[in-house]
């Protein structure tokens, strides 16, 4: 086929986890993403999962103690009319400013509980044992629960809903004695949502007011709120917290009416987060007809493990993770705000193996890559860390937005150094080679392709010093630092000059 016949090759999709859990609390969170979005999709990012927009117990609440569906910082409720990340005005601005950029916007969406009720409410409950939650421990007894929510602030705006006991299956305080336990909430027709994660028991209830996705009115409430907010800011995906704890049943309806009556291609990843890869791969099958994607848990833990074990096997890296299994459905990430310190899961990596893990997500064929902001950008408050990456993870991102195309030949043999190289396609055609290692200085001799031949390639980081010369076979030999990584590029690909030019906390520097 000619080439001017051929379809062009469309640029590599990035997310950017657009957060951190220790952003300031100072409500301008909306304008410092709507600043700097032109700056990242020039590096690279064509999305961004923006944290939870809706009104949180508090002005400094991150969004997953969810209170107000449909209080995207406009009312005077939980302490502030913002919330933690902005008012809705600003949203809103952020949402045409990403856009006209050509950034798809993916919103948290928190539909497992509720936070922060106005009002106590009177309801029938047992007590359950935590560790099963299929088992009571208690008899029938009636507490004073946090169930009620009247949104004084909002009134009927959007919605004129209110919550009550009956809208939701559990809770967790008894507030006539200050008694904290799991009570589910008995009435007729009321069980654990039978469709979620069987840890535990039955894994339905998680925090705060549990929300009950059977009941008519609760179907209706959030089925409207999705649609509305996907209209109001233009929306082309969701991310799901807490999916194994509420109803897939119920899910499927959501996206069903999403895709009904909003876009038939929306994004939707979950938060399945387990390190187990056939409950993830039974949790996909379940949902296969809506194209639903899942964060790659096990990829996480295997890098954690791999960045605390001595000359760790790199050929393993891949076992037992859900891009080595369906990568189709796997959204490949290196951290994420809740595997920050102090966060609630345990798959810390050490920052010499963060470049490692980045190229292992960004430079590989498989996969749809999230890229963490805190890495990028850095991470505020009590637990501040400076950009991870040695500063460069705005380079790497650009790597696999200029040259990380076509073919990939792996040269995975040897435990503690790999290769590979992407063979580039017709319209992006220089190609990259890629030398990882997490033990002394790495070296892979490989086959870049005769149409490279006499060419110099360099390594776009900087990392690794020298030139290297494609010989008359195609092959050359190709080396990193210790513990580090390389990716060699023509150095006269288009696009060498851009790199070096991203300052984290800044955008881009001034010529």
């Amino acid at each position: 086929m000619a080439e001017e016949n051929k379809m062009p090759t469309e640029e590599n999709a990035t997310m950017l986890q657009a957060f951190e859990w220790y952003v300031p609390d100072d409500h301008t969170h909306w304008k410092r993403l709507a600043r700097d979005v032109e700056k990242y999709r020039a590096i690279g990012i064509t999305a961004m999962w923006i944290p939870p927009p809706c009104k949180a117990s508090s002005p400094s609440g991150n969004g997953y103690d969810i209170y107000d569906l449909w209080d995207l910082g406009e009312f005077d409720q939980k302490g502030s009319v913002p919330t933690k990340w902005g008012n809705k005005d600003d949203l809103v601005t952020l949402a045409n400013k990403a856009e006209k950029a050509g950034v798809l916007l993916y919103a948290d969406a928190v539909l497992n509980h509720k936070a922060a009720a106005d009002e106590t409410e009177r309801c029938r409950v047992a007590e359950v044992d935590p560790e099963n939650r299929t088992r009571f421990i208690s008899d029938e007894y009636e507490i004073n629960g946090w169930l009620g929510f009247t949104f004084s602030g909002r009134g009927d705006k959007y919605s004129s809903m209110k919550w009550h006991w009956e809208h939701f299956s559990g809770t967790d305080y008894n507030a006539e004695n200050k008694k904290t336990a799991i009570y589910k909430i008995l009435g007729d027709f009321k069980s654990w949502a039978q469709s979620v994660d069987n840890e535990k028991g039955n894994f339905d209830y998680l925090m705060f007011a549990d929300i009950d996705h059977s009941h008519p009115e609760v179907k209706k409430d959030i089925n409207d709120w999705g649609i509305w907010i996907a209209e109001l800011l233009s929306l082309r995906g969701f991310r799901f917290d807490a999916v194994k704890h509420f109803s897939e049943e119920y899910l499927k309806e959501f996206l069903t009416q999403l895709k009904r009556n909003v876009n038939e291609d929306f994004f939707f990843v979950g938060e399945f987060w387990k390190d187990s890869l056939s409950d993830m791969l039974g949790y996909l099958d379940r949902l296969d007809d809506h194209k639903f994607s899942l964060f790659d848990a096990p990829l996480v833990y295997n890098f954690s493990e791999a960045s605390k074990t001595e000359s760790f096997d790199l050929r393993a890296i891949f076992d037992g993770t859900l891009v080595q299994a369906r990568p189709i459905s796997a959204v490949t990430l290196v951290m994420n705000h809740d595997t920050q310190p102090h966060q609630a899961l345990e798959a810390r990596i050490e920052g010499f193996f963060k470049p490692i893990a980045y190229v292992l997500i960004l430079l590989r064929q498989q996969g749809y890559p999230c890229v963490f902001w805190g890495d990028l950008e850095g991470i505020s408050g009590e637990y501040k860390e400076q950009p991870s990456c040695g500063g460069q993870l705005s380079d790497i991102i650009l790597a696999r937005k200029l040259y990380a195309y076509g073919e990939q030949d792996d040269y995975f043999d040897y435990p503690t150094c790999l290769g590979w190289v992407r063979r580039g396609v017709w319209d992006r055609p220089n190609g990259c080679a890629v030398v990882v290692s997490n033990a002394g200085p790495g070296e892979k001799r490989m086959f870049v392709g005769e149409e490279h031949i006499g060419e110099i390639w360099t390594d776009v980081l900087g990392w690794e010093q020298g030139e290297v010369h494609i010989g008359e076979d195609g092959n050359a030999d190709f080396k990193c630092p210790a513990t580090s990584i390389a990716i060699w590029v023509n150095k006269d690909a288009p696009g060498r000059d851009q790199f070096g030019k991203f300052i984290p906390g800044k955008g881009f520097c001034k010529e």
